[in-house]
């Protein structure tokens, strides 16, 4: 794919990258996990909560696990296993007692800095080189193309399985 001249990449091509960039997303997801002895969906959990408290936004239980996709039974697994591992505690709201909220703790704080600067460092020189008024244009696709994808993942829910597909029983 050649994108040095401007209009030349179509819709598919751009798919293309996609999938090439979430690929690389998982394969470091997964090692990160593999290096700390967590599992993906605790990274990606991890990641859910620190996204939540930079916004300010406390996360609950029930929010972690329909970001997720995770039963209320997995969910609680999951903050388990993380509990265990002394990265997340669970705190009664200060405005709400009835709810309870999610917060990192220190170490894993820690743990995120220091196995996910590579990362950041690499995305921040990406992200420098382009000129403002190119920075805002990329964080509207994103914004716009996770919305897509939402879309299309609610739209999925009501699509009936591909014929042909044989599920075990």
């Amino acid at each position: 794919m050649d994108h040095t001249r401007a209009g030349t990449t179509d819709a598919f091509e751009v798919m293309a990258l996609l999938r090439a960039l979430s690929v690389e997303t998982e394969r470091f997801v997964d090692r990160f996990a593999h290096h700390h002895d967590l599992h993906s969906t605790d990274v990606n959990a991890l990641t859910v909560i620190l996204d939540a408290t930079r916004r300010g936004e406390p996360v609950t239980a029930g929010q972690l696990g329909a970001r997720l996709n995770l039963s209320s039974p997995a969910t609680s697994a999951l903050l388990d296993r993380l509990g265990r591992a002394g990265l997340v505690t669970r705190l009664r709201s200060a405005t709400d007692r009835r709810k309870v909220e999610l917060h990192l703790t220190p170490a894993a704080a820690e743990v995120g800095e220091a196995s996910l600067a590579p990362l950041a460092r690499r995305v921040a020189g990406v992200v420098q080189a382009l000129e403002p008024s190119g920075r805002d244009l990329v964080a509207r696709f994103l914004v716009d193309l996770a919305q897509a994808t939402a879309a299309a993942r609610e739209e999925h829910r009501t699509v009936a399985p591909a014929a042909g597909l044989d599920r075990p029983a």
